[in-house]
């Protein structure tokens, strides 16, 4: 039990790291509690069969590192919102040119082609 426990720990923990330092960076809060509650049952494990703690303390060590830097791109990082202006206007074009093609169309000749 203790070694599945390690295990999950190590993959949680692992993928919390990977998630923090990506754009997905508040989904890493998941895996990091997650992480967290395996090592905490691994550590009452290891303590009640007086084993190892160097795998568990790794664990918190990446969980404690997954955690901060979430909450350090969570709280600093801010996401900018660029000219929707442009957007609007080639939104407006795009549809325009879609109406010119459609109107260019000659539907007698598809009806001949049936």
């Amino acid at each position: 039990m203790r070694k599945l426990l390690i295990i999950l720990g190590f993959i949680t923990a692992t993928l919390a790291v990977i998630l923090a330092v990506t754009p997905l960076s508040k989904m890493a809060f998941i895996p990091a509690i997650l992480a967290f509650i395996f090592g905490l049952i691994a550590l009452k494990f290891s303590k009640a069969k007086q084993l190892s703690k160097k795998s568990i303390q790794l664990i918190f060590l990446l969980t404690i590192i997954s955690i901060s830097l979430a909450t350090y791109k969570t709280i600093f990082q801010t996401s900018e919102v660029g000219d929707t202006q442009e957007l609007e206007l080639r939104d407006e074009e795009s549809v325009e040119d879609s109406k010119e093609i459609l109107e260019d169309l000659d539907l007698d000749e598809l009806d001949d082609i049936e």
